[in-house]
């Protein structure tokens, strides 16, 4: 462990604050931007086309920039081809398509006069859409476009007011449902606001926290909600009822109460039980010491919420949490650029980059098993990606470790007995 060198994937023109991967399409979809500060700097999502390179290697190609104008997208869901981007107080939907040349022409034809942005990898595609020949150079040359049979198409859907803030408005969080019918929002208003998808007809809007809302997440079956606020709590709802509090402590009693908050929170599969469900939290310290504290990771049993497993994951203040689409692998990324792998039953560190990244992760996603058919992972266990805010792309894996037989195991083990016993015999004559 320790600081080692990791290759950037990509580089983008801006500060980035977000990242998808589609397993639809196989898209790597991330998003950033300068703000309504008029400093030049840009405000777009990108569309990455994602390859293994070899067993271990990857390589990413800008397929599409899509300009955002004056909003930086700061956080984003996708789901069935739909783009749920956080953009200042606002939830913006935005469909995207990945399509050959001969089908973008027909839906340029079909979708005349609205719009609909044609992404083209070589050339400029109109006024505020750029196919990223100003872009930045990534990696060696690993940010060249696509060929130019390759199209992306983004067309604006819907926006929706997710926070109401009257001092500074912004949509801290969105997410999806596990089934794609909800769209779940929380921002510095302390609201979760909820939306059927895709009529967007508003479910709920209640006051969860006091104060800003830092995560959420959904059970499968849309059964619980959990948010997590600034206000210390962690609350577990019902529709729009609370159900209970959750309270890591009680795994901690010597740690004294309102010296840490939660910061993040994700439900994840079991890997080997089908109807078992995890919750994880990291609990990160309210007030930074000279000689700083450790930060939290707490495994919770997803139905019942009774805490099954607290463990230290370092001094550095925790910034981004993910879980692979399997359950078995959880992702934190660090204020301080560092990325980290964990097992998820164990709450072990087993992958550790020590600054990474230049300054804070802001978000972190597990490579799906496959994507469009294809392994993706090549022989690696896994792999995740990583943002920051100095722009940069990478993706982090954690090659396959190597197994025996357990009859081979046992056979050597035989050997070394007997080999034991003969050494015996020579060295003490009649010892048998």
């Amino acid at each position: 462990m320790g600081k080692r060198r990791v290759p950037d994937l990509y580089r983008a023109p801006f500060p980035l604050y977000s990242i998808k991967v589609d397993p639809k399409t196989g898209l790597v979809i991330t998003a950033g931007g300068g703000g309504a500060s008029k400093t030049g700097i840009k405000n777009a999502v990108h569309f990455l086309d994602l390859q293994l390179v070899g067993e271990h290697q990857y390589s990413a190609s800008l397929l599409h920039s899509h300009d955002t104008d004056t909003r930086a997208t700061m956080n984003m869901a996708v789901g069935n081809g739909v783009i749920a981007a956080g953009q200042d107080g606002t939830c913006c939907l935005m469909r995207f398509k990945h399509c050959s040349q001969k089908e973008e022409g027909k839906d340029a034809a079909k979708d005349a006069g609205n719009s609909v942005q044609q992404g083209n990898a070589r050339r400029r595609a109109g006024k505020g859409d750029k196919g990223g020949q100003d872009e930045a150079p990534g990696s060696g040359d690993m940010s060249d476009m696509k060929d130019e049979t390759t199209r992306i198409s983004v067309t604006g859907l819907a926006e929706v007011m997710s926070d109401l803030n009257p001092q500074d408005p912004l949509q801290k969080v969105v997410r999806f449902s596990p089934d794609l019918s909800l769209l779940l929002t929380g921002g510095t208003d302390g609201h979760i606001r909820v939306w059927e998808f895709p009529s967007l007809k508003k479910k709920f809007d209640f006051k969860a926290h006091e104060g800003e809302i830092e995560d959420l997440d959904m059970s499968p079956g849309n059964k619980h909600l959990v948010s997590i606020g600034r206000d210390f709590s962690c609350s577990v709802w019902s529709g729009s009822q609370l159900a209970m509090g959750l309270k890591w402590l009680e795994t901690m009693p010597q740690i004294a109460e309102k010296t840490y908050r939660y910061m993040a929170c994700r439900f994840g599969k079991v890997d080997d039980q089908k109807d078992a469900l995890r919750l994880y939290t990291v609990q990160i310290p309210h007030k930074r010491d000279r000689k700083p504290p450790p930060c939290y990771l707490t495994k919770w049993n997803g139905k019942s919420f009774l805490p099954m497993l607290t463990a230290s994951c370092g001094t550095e203040v925790i910034s981004s949490l993910a879980v692979s689409d399997c359950g078995t692998f959880l992702g934190l990324g660090t204020v301080t650029g560092s990325v980290a792998i964990y097992i998820a039953f164990s709450l072990q560190k087993l992958y550790y980059v020590q600054e990474s990244h230049g300054i804070v992760v802001t978000d972190l996603a597990f490579l799906p098993d496959s994507l469009k058919g294809k392994n993706i992972k090549g022989n690696n266990e896994t792999a995740m990606l990583s943002v920051a805010v100095d722009s940069r792309c990478q993706v982090h894996t954690v090659p396959n470790r190597r197994s025996f037989s357990i009859w081979l195991v046992l056979f050597l083990c035989g050997l070394v007995v007997m080999g034991v016993v003969l050494l015996l015999q020579y060295l003490f004559p009649g010892f048998i």
